[in-house]
């Protein structure tokens, strides 16, 4: 358990600090206030049933659509080349070791870990979690915290 609890804290750190870099946050944090800027504008464009400035608005969108594609380019086709090979690697090395046995069992069974079970069709019971389900939920938690310590967007 404290092999793959451990693995999830590092590579779940290492890959919130990958983004920390290359994603300019700042930049991030605009785009994000300007579509609930522009959603609001569309909202109200639609409930006055004005059309003219409905294509006003449906054009700012597509102008932001193009600027959020641009940074989720950087923010995924970068990190993703350092990421990837590393997760093959792990994964590989995990499935070795610990394929199919139980790292995680609670007293009761628990609805999140029937849908671990089915993503690889696991022989494990419905009050355990395998590997995958434990790293998963490790790595969700600590990137989640990370984000929030870092005031990533």
């Amino acid at each position: 358990m404290w092999v793959v609890t451990v693995a999830g804290i590092i590579l779940g750190a290492f890959f919130v600090f990958l983004n920390y870099i290359f994603v300019d946050q700042e930049k991030m944090k605009r785009l994000q206030k300007m579509a609930k800027e522009i959603q609001e504008e569309f909202k109200k464009a639609r409930e006055s049933g004005d059309e003219k400035k409905l294509r006003k608005v449906q054009q700012k969108q597509l102008e932001l659509l193009k600027m959020q594609n641009e940074i989720m380019k950087d923010a995924f086709f970068k990190p993703m080349l350092i990421s990837w090979p590393i997760i093959i690697i792990f994964w590989g090395w995990l499935r070795r070791w610990y394929f199919e046995v139980a790292i995680v069992k609670y007293p009761f069974n628990f609805f999140l870990f029937d849908i671990f079970h089915k993503m690889y069709h696991s022989a494990l019971r419905p009050d355990e979690l395998g590997y995958f389900g434990w790293y998963f939920l490790t790595s969700y938690v600590v990137g989640s915290v990370l984000r929030k310590i870092l005031d990533m967007a």
